[in-house]
């Protein structure tokens, strides 16, 4: 599909928190850190992907830039997109000063995104879908699946509600509860703020969804707090 009509959704207005400005980035950035271990949890994803040094990468929402440093150490570039100028930034000068290898930082998202270097061995999204209502996950899944080389790995994290829609308001809220407990109050608020306004979908619909755009998931973890990850592959040879 041709995602540049006058009536494509429109990825780049601010969905849920507010990360356009400095302050929430950074303490967003400052929180993420002390919750998990991002480095570990980067070479985990690198891991599984599969990298020679002359692949290239393109990361769908950047975010603070953790993951696309640690990438351009295991390959020769990474394209590292988020919808957020203010996170770009804030990636660009952390990169800087962590010495960090090839990095193109683009101000561009799943729908809009044009790739003009050769076909890229890999693609990476985490807890960026969930911006997009679900007509548009598939499109924007479609969109990556297309991007890719034959043979390319895709990793997606997000959050997707694996529980019975009758259990699910329960599940919910006691995922909240712990939530609260572990990462503080405003951890708390953030997440009930990404239930209430932002599009995170159930498990089937998300499985479903990868297959459909074309790709072929190689493994699929549900964990705490309702953070799935599907690792992907694009078959060599493939027709929707």
């Amino acid at each position: 599909m041709d995602a540049s009509t006058n009536w494509t959704y429109d990825e780049m207005k601010q969905v849920g928190t507010d990360y356009d400005s400095l302050e929430r980035v950074r303490e967003y950035d400052e929180r993420m850190c002390a919750l998990r271990d991002v480095s570990a949890e980067a070479n985990a994803i690198l891991d599984d992907l599969n990298l020679k040094n002359d692949d290239a990468l393109v990361e769908f929402g950047a975010g603070t830039g953790e993951f696309a440093i640690e990438a351009s150490r295991r390959c020769r570039r990474v394209y590292a997109l988020d919808v957020s100028r203010t996170m770009l930034d804030y990636a660009r000068r952390k990169a800087e000063g962590r010495g960090a290898g090839d990095i193109s930082f683009v101000h561009s998202g799943f729908l809009g995104y044009t790739h003009d270097d050769t076909q890229p061995a890999a693609a990476v999204s985490q807890l960026a879908l969930h911006h997009l209502p679900d007509f548009w996950k598939l499109v924007a899944l479609s969109r990556v699946h297309d991007l890719l080389a034959p043979g390319g790995r895709f990793f997606l994290r997000d959050v997707v509600f694996a529980v019975q829609p009758g259990k699910a308001g329960a599940s919910i809220g006691q995922t909240i509860e712990r939530m609260r407990e572990s990462g503080g109050e405003e951890a708390a608020l953030d997440y009930e703020r990404h239930v209430r306004e932002e599009y995170s979908t159930y498990d089937w619909i998300m499985e479903e969804m990868l297959y459909r755009a074309g790709f072929h998931i190689e493994r699929a973890d549900y964990g705490d707090f309702f953070i799935a990850s599907y690792l992907c592959v694009k078959p060599p040879s493939h027709s929707r």
